[in-house]
């Protein structure tokens, strides 16, 4: 069991996503520096995991396999916070490129647990495919942080522990993505349904509020015991009107709520004990 105490507060940052591009905000981080220093920016703030997505020489999303370990290799040196790398990519990747992920050899990666509408375009991810890259993070022993957009993926969860066993290092670790135009609805309501019901196994979860939806999903998750994601992966305004400059602001604003309900950032080791990653490389 973990030595993990309740008034802590696990906060990841995503800092980029695959859907804005760099020419409509500037700020986004795109480039291999950029991304360092806002780990780094980050780390200090508070956050104590970091959920990557990277970008090419045209600051267009890829999954070029060098630059994923060149990028883990990067942020393991510079920072040391829990590298999760994103098996999603953008969704127009195939399938096949999604698993090669896994050979950059991150800490943590993400495995959503279904397809889902995602605007106008399908986040596609057929069951056969969720299988095969759960089984691969079991034999690569990479922890799965496992992408929950509606209850439909929860109720997958159960099968996929049922079939396969707990994931790597014995921990189940969950995030509901809410707000999705397609998924479940970024409220309360959704949040507390979706809680009530994780499989018994799962030993920690968080939750992620995408645009106007980010702080009704971050207070309901406080409330209910959870912990943070944020970034700019996920919302690019502070309030209306207000645009975010950098991933630091979001991370010092789930920094400030986590204080109004007693609960302090959790440090990197710390994250390194409740999710049981294992040592890098």
């Amino acid at each position: 069991m973990t030595s993990v105490t309740q008034d802590t507060l696990l906060i990841t940052v995503a800092p980029t996503g695959a859907e804005t591009a760099k020419s409509d905000c500037p700020q986004l981080p795109t480039t291999l520096a950029e991304l360092v220093a806002t780990a780094q920016e980050c780390e200090a703030a508070g956050a104590a995991m970091i959920h990557v997505h990277i970008r090419d020489d045209e600051h267009r999303p890829t999954l070029d396999p060098h630059r994923l370990r060149d990028t883990v290799d990067a942020l393991r040196e510079a920072t040391d916070l829990v590298v999760q790398l994103s098996t999603g990519g953008s969704v127009h990747d195939p399938l096949d490129a999604r698993l090669r992920v896994l050979d950059a050899a991150p800490d943590s990666c993400s495995l959503t647990m279904g397809t889902t509408n995602f605007g106008d375009d399908v986040f596609a991810n057929p069951w056969p495919f969720v299988c095969d890259l759960y089984q691969l993070s079991q034999e690569r022993q990479v922890v799965p942080e496992f992408e929950l957009f509606d209850l439909g993926h929860v109720a997958a969860l159960r099968r996929l522990i049922d079939r396969f066993g707990l994931p790597y290092g014995g921990r189940v670790h969950c995030d509901l993505v809410m707000g999705v135009p397609g998924g479940m609805p970024g409220t309360a309501d959704a949040l507390v349904a979706a809680v009530a019901a994780l499989p018994p196994e799962t030993t920690s979860w968080g939750a992620t509020g995408i645009g106007r939806t980010t702080l009704a999903v971050g207070l309901a998750a406080l409330s209910k015991g959870g912990h943070l994601r944020v970034g700019m992966e996920d919302v690019l305004t502070l309030a209306k009107g207000v645009p975010v400059t950098s991933n630091r602001q979001l991370v010092e604003r789930a920094v400030a709520m986590g204080e109004l309900a007693q609960r302090r950032p959790m440090t990197p080791a710390e994250a390194r004990e409740l999710l049981n990653v294992r040592s890098a490389p």
